[in-house]
């Protein structure tokens, strides 16, 4: 996954990125533009947690996952 994509995905600015996946937004900055598995895998499960549905992800239906 690109940088570029990333952010998009997780709302198209670097702070959003950030908020999404809880780093700082200077963090998402230094990103590469070809992101490394360990930066793609948390955005996928960034998005996971806003689409899924709670029981899902191995959640109880009553707590809702943060965005």
């Amino acid at each position: 996954m690109d940088k570029t994509t990333a952010i998009k995905l997780l709302g198209g600015t670097a702070k959003l990125a950030a908020d999404a996946i809880g780093i700082t937004p200077q963090a998402v900055g230094q990103w590469p533009d070809v992101l490394p598995s360990t930066i793609s895998d948390r955005v996928q499960a960034a998005i996971a947690r806003r689409r899924l549905p709670p029981e899902v992800l191995g959640l109880p239906k009553a707590v809702k996952a943060k965005a």
